[in-house]
């Protein structure tokens, strides 16, 4: 809401607890409009999903659901890139994943049969969140502004070899912050970088993967096949007191620390051009985790200025009680 307020939008949010999903409602239908021409998904924290004129259909008969489903989303006026079943990710809505898979194909085969599919990259998509196999939320979003995942959720695999499963959080930032593109041009062999708290290894190891030479800096073991790719130093160190003698293109980090104290490093790294590129975990607190984050953005702001830097702040899906962050410099 604070961020639709800073927008001129105001409205009311519907949200409970444990309930997996926030719907907010502009008072003024028109400025909606706004919401989608400068609400971006990218500066929400914590969705993992941003759908836009969402519309409720309920009372759906059990013997035809799609026959008014069809007509509901012909009155959202659009044609359609793919059509998305969703439910929200808690343990009572998992009961619907069944029944979603299940009446995937009718609807999608509805939709065509309706002239509303269009499979083109920059047509919006549908959303179709289900609350009950009787009523769902109709809404769309947009390929550049939003997930690229079914419910923000990308479908990650701990790999064999892998050392520890937050390699995924590794893994799930490269492609949220990412594009194909810039991975291939930021993350390819013959780079250096250097992950600070590093044992076992799990983000040391998608470095690794991708031919990157990395100096993993921790006093604790890491996993003696990293060191055996002859593109590890195992730097046995602290992390807040280990500083490299050359600039590196990234800096990871996934230290247990107060958040603002990892704020700082990082932004002294980057500040002192010891990396232009930064991936970091921020571990929030219990309470007040708002305020937190915006103490970080404060400090990284301040530590920064003047300089011309991109920052970016998600609630991964394999993040617990934390955020990871995405810094770095701009070219002139």
């Amino acid at each position: 809401m604070n961020r639709c307020a800073e927008l001129g939008v105001s409205g009311f949010a519907k949200a409970k607890a444990d309930s997996g999903y926030v719907l907010f409602t502009p008072h003024d239908a028109e400025l909606a409009k706004q919401l989608v021409k400068f609400l971006h998904f990218e500066d929400l924290v914590f969705a993992r999903q941003l759908i836009f004129n969402v519309r409720l259909v309920d009372q759906l008969p059990a013997t035809d659901r799609v026959t008014p489903l069809i007509a509901a989303i012909r009155e959202l006026g659009d044609l359609f890139s793919a059509v998305w079943l969703e439910t929200a990710d808690t343990n009572d809505a998992k009961e619907m994943s069944t029944f979603c898979r299940k009446f995937a194909p009718p609807l999608t085969y509805g939709l065509k049969q309706a002239g509303l599919l269009d499979e083109q990259a920059h047509k919006p998509r549908l959303h179709l969140f289900w609350l009950s196999s009787s009523a769902v939320y109709l809404g769309v979003s947009y390929p550049n502004n939003a997930s690229s995942w079914p419910m923000g959720i990308p479908r990650l695999k701990l790999a064999r070899g892998a050392p520890s499963r937050s390699t995924l959080k590794l893994a799930e930032a490269f492609m949220a912050f990412l594009s194909e593109e810039e991975e291939q041009e930021l993350l390819h062999p013959g780079i250096s970088a250097v992950d600070l708290g590093a044992a076992p290894g799990g983000w040391t190891w998608q470095l690794v993967q991708r031919g990157v030479n990395v100096a993993a800096v921790d006093n604790g073991p890491i996993d003696p096949k990293l060191l055996d790719s002859n593109l590890v130093e195992h730097v046995r160190e602290d992390g807040f007191h280990y500083w490299p003698k050359r600039p590196v293109e990234w800096l990871v980090c996934d230290m247990v620390e107060k958040p603002a104290r990892i704020a700082q490093l990082v932004t002294r790294w980057v500040a002192e051009g010891k990396c232009r590129h930064a991936i970091f975990n921020l571990k929030l607190p219990m309470k007040k985790r708002s305020e937190e984050l915006s103490r970080c953005r404060e400090i990284i702001d301040a530590g920064l200025q003047g300089k011309k830097y991109q920052l970016q702040l998600k609630q991964l899906y394999h993040d617990r009680e934390e955020v990871t962050g995405f810094l770095t410099l701009k070219r002139r």
